[in-house]
């Protein structure tokens, strides 16, 4: 459950920095090259639904097998959606498609961090809290 705690933070910190980089994209950065985009989104698709497919049993279990689950499952859509916006900043020529993927690949990520946080949280405590018992009268 520490190391869940840890991913959860990971996640968290991952989630703010893609937000992060967007905003400063929407005010600095140039136009991404959507064919490059694609072609990445493709490949990197193809592993992450094969790890997904992996965890797919383990999805229920303790913080740490969800955590690793919820990155597989939030990396493949975020290749999807990251394939999406290449065809979008190809057919409009703009970041916008790339900034609206960013945003929501954050949110996934800002979502999977706290909703492992909350069952490590959860875990820790049952761990802590006293298990021996006393012999009840009566």
């Amino acid at each position: 459950a520490r190391a869940a705690w840890v991913k959860a933070w990971t996640m968290m910190g991952f989630g703010a920095f893609v937000l992060g980089r967007a905003v400063w994209s929407l005010w600095f950065g140039a136009v991404p090259e959507p064919v490059t985009m694609g072609a990445v989104g493709a490949l990197a698709l193809a592993v992450n639904v094969g790890v997904a497919a992996l965890l797919y049993a383990h999805r229920e279990g303790d913080a740490n097998r969800r955590s690793v689950w919820l990155c597989s499952r939030n990396d493949a859509l975020g290749n999807l959606a990251v394939m999406g916006a290449a065809l979008g900043v190809a057919g409009t020529k703009t970041a916008w498609p790339d900034l609206a993927v960013a945003g929501f690949m954050a949110v996934l990520a800002l979502q999977g961090g706290l909703a492992v946080r909350r069952q490590a949280r959860a875990e820790l405590a049952s761990a802590a809290a006293p298990t021996c018992s006393t012999p009840q009268r009566g």
